[in-house]
């Protein structure tokens, strides 16, 4: 089963993350550019029927994208 990240902003605490982040951050400036909203799409067919939902393909690459940039 496909996994998908359902996003709760603001359920565990109170400050807003996205205020923490400095707008000329790199990461800022590569999500600009980088679309991977059709990943799910193209990733379906590799997904097993069976079992617990699989985590999102985009999460996945997106912590790989940071991972990389980040060392």
């Amino acid at each position: 089963m496909l996994g998908t990240q359902k996003s709760h902003a603001r359920l565990f605490y109170e400050s807003d993350l996205e205020a923490h982040i400095a707008e000329n951050h790199l990461l800022r400036a590569i999500d600009r550019f980088v679309d991977l909203g059709g990943v799910r799409v193209e990733l379906r067919g590799f997904d097993s029927r069976t079992g617990r939902p699989s985590i999102d393909p985009e999460l996945i690459l997106r912590m790989l994208i940071i991972g990389y940039v980040m060392g």
